[in-house]
């Protein structure tokens, strides 16, 4: 393809850092995400051969590509010339490489994973461009997305509505810093603050947020700074976080308040670990810490029902946790995204944290606290996935379970083509002297979306959901990938819970919707337009229900 023709994009590559520099211009298409030349050795026989990373060649593209004739007009030129790419600098900070590491696929694999995670790219890939002289070239290509959000924004779910104004940043002048100014307002409370947040500070591995907030209800301070295990070889971890949370909690059943009272939390954890990375497809850390829990209640100022108010609760614990990763991830098109690279997590993993509250700390609880999650992905050639995840939560006083919550999840996925894909998830959810404040709910807003938001409360539930999944070539504006999906939602609670009226029993929906996949923005990936039309419940129920949420996934 010659210099001329529409979607022309040369790469330039530093060749050589012995002798006189080289620029090679390649006179002819760019490469694709995720496509590398086909002259080049394997990934296998370049790691065999004891390649070295040579050049790393970052190309950051910007959010529109003006070289194809599609993009190129008047207002997408004007966005990328308002819009602040992503510094390269950015880019290398993620990385897990540099010049002169041993070549390996696991590792660049690896890299794209955590440059994907960043709300500010559409998408990354790294491949080898050259192999000279026993080093390998690489290109590091990832694609920006509009960042800035005057965050004017509605969402129906449950019945309730919700809105936000305000002005959102996820990467300040393309440091890959995020900068929220706003006020929101949903069913609980309206929240008037401003956050910032940076996953790599100053180029470091360390990652800091604070949230400072005036609420309708009180107020919400947090701070958080951790150096995390931000990589399967990460050898070390350690942090300090902090909360302090004035609000007022209501409890729900039937869509109803039927309690309400005000909550204060002092939380503050320091904590450090260590592993010895990466061994033979595992990952096996152990990390330390210190957590101080301190939640204070009292009556709702102007709750004028039912008056039940928890308990006061300080739990101050040392505590241990032990974490073990399986290395198994796939990229998959058209699951829970339209058109992204999604990374599939298929590795088994664990993790297990126990610690001991003790009045000698300044508790006013003595008991053993437990944290446990587990979880594995199988995929079979029948384009067939199944995710299963498992968690188990509470504390142990005086050999008695309180606040014990177990939950399951079961995720499967059938690939029946490109654009159809059936989805069925089970999730479940039982507990045992819970804290007051604690409810099991399904209702609107977790699931059920035939029913008003919080609708049954119980001491446990379950939720089944079945999807037909369609994904469209249609890209209205080259802004929006469209998706449809066919949905039903079974669910129930089951057990007394304090105030509750008994279960309903099996609830049913049916229903269908749209699907929008912000192709061009980082701020929220699939807007959700329903209509779901509830078969069970009580007669005060609308017979539709209209939905318009923003969620992460399909």
């Amino acid at each position: 393809m010659h210099a001329s023709e529409p979607g022309y994009r040369p790469t330039i590559l530093a060749v050589s850092r012995h002798g006189a520099l080289l620029l090679c211009v390649l006179l002819s298409p760019g490469i694709a995400l995720g496509e590398r030349p086909a002259e080049l050795p394997s990934d296998a026989e370049l790691e065999r051969a004891g390649a070295v990373i040579g050049n790393i060649i970052i190309d950051n593209l910007n959010v529109f590509d003006l070289n194809d004739p599609k993009d190129d007009t008047r207002l997408f030129r004007l966005v990328d010339h308002l819009h602040a790419r992503t510094r390269q600098d950015v880019v290398r900070w993620q990385l897990l490489f540099v010049t002169g590491d041993k070549y390996s696929r696991r590792v660049l694999n690896e890299s794209e994973r955590i440059l994907r995670q960043a709300s500010y790219f559409y998408d990354a890939s790294i491949e080898p461009i050259a192999y000279h002289d026993g080093r390998v070239d690489v290109v590091v290509r990832t694609r920006d997305v509009w960042t800035l959000d005057p965050k004017v924004s509605y969402g129906r779910s449950g019945g309730t509505n919700s809105t936000s104004v305000g002005v959102q940043e996820l990467n300040a002048f393309g440091y890959g810093a995020a900068i929220t100014v706003g006020r929101s307002s949903d069913v609980d409370r309206t929240q008037t603050g401003i956050g910032i947040q940076d996953g790599n500070i100053a180029g470091s591995r360390i990652a800091a947020s604070a949230l400072y907030s005036v609420n309708s209800d009180g107020y919400q301070h947090d701070l958080f700074v951790d150096r995390p295990f931000y990589a399967l070889d990460s050898r070390w971890t350690g942090g300090v976080d902090g909360t302090d949370d004035l609000r007022v909690d209501s409890l729900y059943d039937r869509g109803n308040v039927i309690d309400q009272f005000q909550e204060h939390d002092e939380l503050s954890r320091v904590y450090g670990g260590f592993s010895h990375g990466l061994e033979n497809g595992w990952v096996t850390r152990w990390t330390f810490g210190l957590t101080s829990d301190d939640r204070q209640f009292e009556r709702a100022p102007s709750w004028t029902g039912v008056d039940l108010v928890p308990a006061e609760r300080k739990l101050v614990f040392p505590w241990v946790r032990y974490e073990l990763v399986e290395d198994d991830y796939l990229k998959y098109h058209n699951y829970n995204q339209i058109t992204r690279t999604e990374d599939f997590d298929l590795g088994a993993h664990l993790s297990a944290q126990l610690g001991w509250s003790t009045p000698i700390l300044g508790a006013n609880i003595a008991g053993l606290l437990y944290s446990v999650n587990a979880g594995i992905g199988f995929a079979t050639e029948h384009n067939e996935t199944l995710v299963v995840a498992s968690t188990l939560d509470g504390r142990l006083e005086n050999g008695t379970p309180e606040n014990a919550v177990v939950t399951e999840s079961f995720h499967y996925f059938l690939k029946q083509s490109e654009k159809l894909l059936f989805y069925a998830g089970l999730d479940a959810a039982a507990g045992r002297n819970l804290d007051l404040e604690d409810q099991i709910l399904l209702g609107g807003d977790n699931g059920l979306r035939g029913y008003p938001l919080r609708y049954q409360d119980g001491t446990s539930r379950a939720l089944l959901t079945l999807e037909e999944r369609y994904f469209t070539d249609w890209y209205p504006f080259r802004l929006l990938r469209v998706g449809a999906a066919a949905f039903m939602d079974v669910g129930r609670t089951w057990g007394t819970a304090p105030l509750a009226e008994p279960s309903l029993g099996i609830l049913r929906d049916l229903g269908f919707g749209l699907r929008f996949g912000n192709a061009r923005s980082g701020l929220g990936n699939i807007i959700h337009v329903d209509l779901a039309f509830p078969l069970d419940g009580d007669p005060s129920i609308k017979r539709v229900q209209f939905l318009v949420m923003t969620k992460a996934t399909f």
